[in-house]
């Protein structure tokens, strides 16, 4: 059952970084039209950049392993983002967000999988 549980953790997590690392590359390849969606969301188009950048450190601390607490926050500020992805698109009513609902349940996976495999007997992470 562990060997599961790990399989599935490093899956999801697998998945849920590719996704992240991919939109944040699409970010910094066309910065300004993502500026223009951004803008017509009701967001700070100057937001993309620093955005990229935290989604992918945010991967590499999920990644690692090395920082339990950072983690935790890394997991939490990827599910705001999706949150938000997800009520802007819904706002706009442009279809599309079938994105942020599967990143949320990519989160959701990693992130109970992440418990059941990395909780010690004591249940502290």
């Amino acid at each position: 059952m562990k060997k599961t549980n790990k399989t599935l953790y490093w899956v999801f997590t697998g998945l849920l970084s590719l996704l992240v690392v991919t939109s944040a590359t699409r970010y910094f390849m066309d910065i300004e039209q993502f500026q223009n969606y951004f803008t017509a969301f009701g967001y700070n188009g100057r937001i993309v950049v620093p955005l990229a950048i935290a989604k992918l450190l945010a991967v590499a601390v999920i990644l690692t392993n090395k920082w339990p607490t950072l983690k935790e926050w890394a997991y939490a500020g990827l599910f705001f983002d999706f949150v938000l992805a997800l009520e802007a698109h819904i706002h706009l009513k442009d279809d599309q967000f079938f994105g942020p609902i599967i990143a949320l349940v990519l989160l959701a996976l990693s992130y109970a999988f992440y418990r059941k495999v990395f909780r010690d007997n004591e249940g502290n992470i």
